[in-house]
């Protein structure tokens, strides 16, 4: 147990604050605090003691040295139960220090503003408050560390519950969170300079997240999973109804809302397992639903659908018709959320601002670290394109082409798609071979009863043989875009103008491992 006699008080965030020294003071406890705290605590009628009153020195440089003196560090510091410490503390006259309730000046609000100048950022670098966080958390045994208002009522629970003291469970439960507080800070700091510098891939790569959410379950029920949101952007997964997010669930929502954000207005995307299943854009909301579930409808049932638009009490009820397991929009209308309403199950995300933010990095963990690179957000013009078959493309081409190249990059190597001018027709995902995939695209269209005559084949890396051309020629496609660079391009070419097909290279490769 450790009895509260003594408390520093230095908060940058006020909020309960004025509650908790309230209590403390009904206990005995004697206050000490600092710079804007204590004018706070002495304006509402708390008696506190100022810094430079208990150290004996004043605050210097504009209240950059505050507490870095010996009489707070030992008093936060000393084992009380070591004779030596107490011997020392006493012929210096250290008193103890029992509790230290510190938050940090708001490093992460000030570089997050726009505009932000460098100077400003720097000011804001606590550095006594971390010194006083990492002193009191050292010696947890004997001192009580505080960084979460949340966490004021848990101490006071405790001090109730023990007669002014609080527990070692206590104690040891604040001491983690102070160590995760100071840590996060500083990955803060290193973070937000290195992108100052525009260092993407620093030596030394520190990553914060704080847990947003547990999941219902990881990839499959035995397994448990949590969410977490990065340290300068905060998530708008959040749910209008529906089931407890699982794993997978995240995962699914998150594709469907990367590949519709990067697509055109009224763009309907439906994922199952990660990768597309359909995607199509109309000038009419409910006509590019219609065109992304005729694509796969059966792959359809169970999806994550996402939508750039809004979701209609008439789309709602299309989408009604098929059991899915969610949908994710830039906006529900109230005839849409009544509808879902009677379907609690399904669950309802809506992201108003559908745009992606392009600075995102893709980070993969394997087993013994972490990859990290650039998220494919590369895109082409028509002016990149070269076209390399003798037959020529016409303006209604290439705009076909351009809607498969735009949807291909979405779909698991090896992968291929067959689409119209803005929806797909049939998608070859994942076969370790690129002719499997040309294969299982078309039979895929071809059992749910769509032609993929006359249709625009997308490739995401190159042909590495011509048989995947004959068997495109084969069920009747019109055009194939493809990155190109291939030993056997000529070979590639000639089988496209053997069959009177148009081929056109990008000149990027789109991978998706």
């Amino acid at each position: 147990m450790i009895k509260i006699t003594r408390a520093l008080v230095s908060v940058s965030d006020k909020t309960g604050l004025i509650g908790f020294a309230k209590y403390l003071e009904s206990k005995g406890v004697e206050i000490i605090s600092t710079g804007g705290t204590l004018k706070t605590l002495t304006e509402n009628g708390i008696k506190a003691i100022a810094i430079d009153d208990y150290t004996g020195f004043p605050e210097i440089l504009d209240g950059r040295v505050k507490t870095l003196h010996p009489k707070v560090h030992g008093g936060l510091l000393g084992v009380v139960s070591n004779p030596e410490h107490k011997k020392k503390m006493e012929e210096l006259k250290i008193p103890k220090i029992d509790l230290v309730v510190v938050n940090l000046y708001p490093f992460v609000q000030t570089v997050s503003k726009p505009g932000v100048q460098l100077d400003e950022a720097i000011e804001n670098i606590d550095i006594g408050g971390p010194s006083m966080i990492r002193s009191a958390s050292k010696n947890y045994r004997h001192t009580v560390v505080v960084t979460d208002p949340n966490d004021y009522k848990t101490v006071e629970e405790s001090m109730k519950m023990n007669d002014g003291s609080v527990d070692a469970d206590t104690s040891f439960l604040l001491m983690r969170k102070a160590f995760s507080h100071t840590a996060l800070y500083d990955t803060a700091i290193s973070s937000w300079f290195n992108k100052l510098a525009g260092e993407k891939f620093p030596d030394i790569l520190n990553l914060s997240f704080t847990k947003k959410q547990k999941l219902r379950y990881g990839e499959n029920p035995h397994q448990s999973a949590a969410f977490y949101e990065p340290l300068f952007s905060k998530s708008e997964f959040s749910p209008l109804q529906g089931k407890e997010l699982s794993f997978n669930n995240m995962l699914d929502f998150d594709a469907a809302f990367h590949i519709s954000a990067l697509l055109p207005n009224n763009t309907v995307c439906i994922i199952k397992h990660l990768n597309p299943c359909g995607i199509a854009y109309a000038d009419d909301i409910l006509e590019a639903f219609r065109l992304a579930k005729r694509t796969d409808p059966i792959s359809a049932f169970g999806g994550i659908i996402g939508i750039k638009g809004t979701v209609t009490g008439e789309l709602a009820v299309l989408i009604g018709e098929t059991f899915v397991e969610g949908v994710i929009a830039q906006k529900f209308d109230p005839a849409a959320l009544e509808y879902f309403s009677k379907k609690p199950n399904v669950r309802l995300i809506e992201i108003a601002n559908f745009q992606e933010a392009l600075d995102e990095m893709d980070l993969r963990p394997i087993h013994h670290g972490m990859l990290l690179q650039d998220r494919d957000y590369a895109t082409i013009t028509e002016k990149d394109l070269k076209v390399v078959s003798k037959k020529q493309p016409t303006e209604e081409d290439i705009r076909g082409l351009m809607f498969a190249w735009s949807t291909v990059k979405f779909i698991k190597s090896n992968a291929i798609v067959y689409t119209e001018e803005n929806a797909t027709l049939g998608i070859g995902a994942g076969q370790m071979s690129r002719v499997d995939s040309v294969q299982l695209g078309a039979s895929k269209a071809l059992n749910v009863g769509l032609s993929v005559v006359g249709s625009y084949v997308a490739s995401d890396a190159f042909f590495p043989f011509r048989d995947g051309i004959d068997a495109i020629a084969k069920v009747g496609a019109k055009a194939i875009i493809q990155p190109g660079g291939s030993i056997r391009d000529e070979e590639v070419i000639k089988a496209a103008d053997e069959h009177g097909l148009i081929m056109v290279f990008t000149g990027m490769r789109h991978f998706r491992h």
